[in-house]
């Protein structure tokens, strides 16, 4: 009988090149002044955590590429940006940032409304390439663990630094979980969304808001289901 054998531990090691060296000391650079909710974290601990978490899960260099500079077009400097880095790191790489963004304006202190900017990105994620979908749901997943880290130590005030209540939170997580299958389960993508769903599981429980919760935005979510 074949031995299944682990998605972590049957690839050829491929070393990262410059370019990866390039990105990082941009990311650097474009996120230097620049915390992380209000935590004072260094913003770049969260760009090298999804990278990590890319690498992890069997991301080549251009997704891990891409997960260093998937916050930069959204919080500095909108389109322009977005065509700065397809000049540097190549239309590949800024095809993956694109699609990990929900706000093009220049001026981070601009953006739209959270509920606006967040309902239209779960109408378009599900129809994002696998890569993209890869990197979005890395993002998250590094999200949503920093989520469970303070809500087994804080409790609820975990979600005080965030712009929406709790409930449109874990809300938006779920949806996020449900919009990553709906665009199709790839072999490399199923661990990464499988992983996904059982800490905002964990989330769901720990804060008292199962799955089975009233939905808080029910309008949009049959709507969304309604186009799959």
């Amino acid at each position: 009988m074949a031995v299944k054998r682990s998605f972590c531990f049957d690839r050829k090691f491929i070393p990262l090149t410059i370019r990866f060296d390039h990105a990082l000391l941009f990311a650097a650079q474009v996120h230097r002044n620049q915390d992380r909710k209000k935590s004072g974290i260094p913003y770049l601990s969260h760009l090298l955590g999804v990278a990590s978490i890319v690498l992890d899960y069997g991301g080549d260099e251009e997704m891990a590429i891409a997960a260093l500079l998937h916050d930069a077009v959204e919080d500095h400097g909108g389109r322009p940006m977005l065509k700065a880095i397809d000049q540097m790191f190549g239309a590949h790489v800024a095809k993956i940032v694109d699609g990990c963004t929900d706000s093009y304006s220049e001026d981070p202190k601009k953006k739209e409304s959270w509920e606006r900017r967040k309902f239209r990105y779960l109408r378009r994620v599900r129809h994002e390439d696998a890569e993209t979908r890869f990197v979005s749901a890395a993002d998250k997943l590094y999200n949503v663990r920093a989520v469970l880290r303070d809500l087994r130590y804080n409790g609820d005030s975990a979600f005080a630094r965030f712009s929406a209540p709790k409930a449109k939170i874990i809300w938006y997580y779920r949806s996020l979980v449900n919009q990553y299958r709906a665009g199709g389960v790839t072999h490399m993508l199923k661990p990464l969304i499988d992983d996904l769903d059982r800490v905002v599981t964990e989330v769901e429980h720990l804060s008292g808001l199962l799955a089975a919760s009233p939905d808080p935005h029910r309008r949009l979510t049959t709507r969304l289901k309604a186009r799959r």
